[in-house]
């Protein structure tokens, strides 16, 4: 496995997340300040920057996970599934090189969160 490949596009994905949440903060901030004229305004204005801000939070989430990945890649375990160690699929690791997870307890993991929702 090409840790070194991994690592770079984890570090890319690292630095966007860093100025698309702190971009997306900033504009729901800025959003939130600027002020409306009336009632339609403000309520249009006011989704915006829940929008702005439910973003900014999906790409902090994603930049914890990112963060998390390039831990593992420093400890040595990068690739091995965080439930029992066993390999992570290639082609999972190509897709999503942030995930924790083998597909088996990924899927485990989903009808755990589905069942629990039901």
């Amino acid at each position: 496995m090409n840790l070194d490949h991994y690592k770079q596009r984890l570090l890319d994905l690292e630095t966007k997340l860093v100025a698309r949440t702190s971009h997306e903060a900033d504009r729901g901030r800025d959003q939130h300040v600027d002020g409306v004229a009336d009632t339609g305004d403000a309520s249009t204005a006011d989704e915006t920057v829940s929008e702005n801000f439910s973003e900014a939070e999906l790409d902090s989430t994603m930049l914890e996970q990112v963060r998390d990945a390039l831990r593992r890649i420093e400890d040595g375990t990068f690739g091995q599934c965080v439930v029992d160690g066993g390999p992570i699929e290639a082609k999972r690791l190509e897709a999503s090189p942030w995930t924790p997870y083998c597909l088996k307890h990924q899927a485990e993991r989903e009808a755990d969160v589905q069942s629990s929702t039901l």
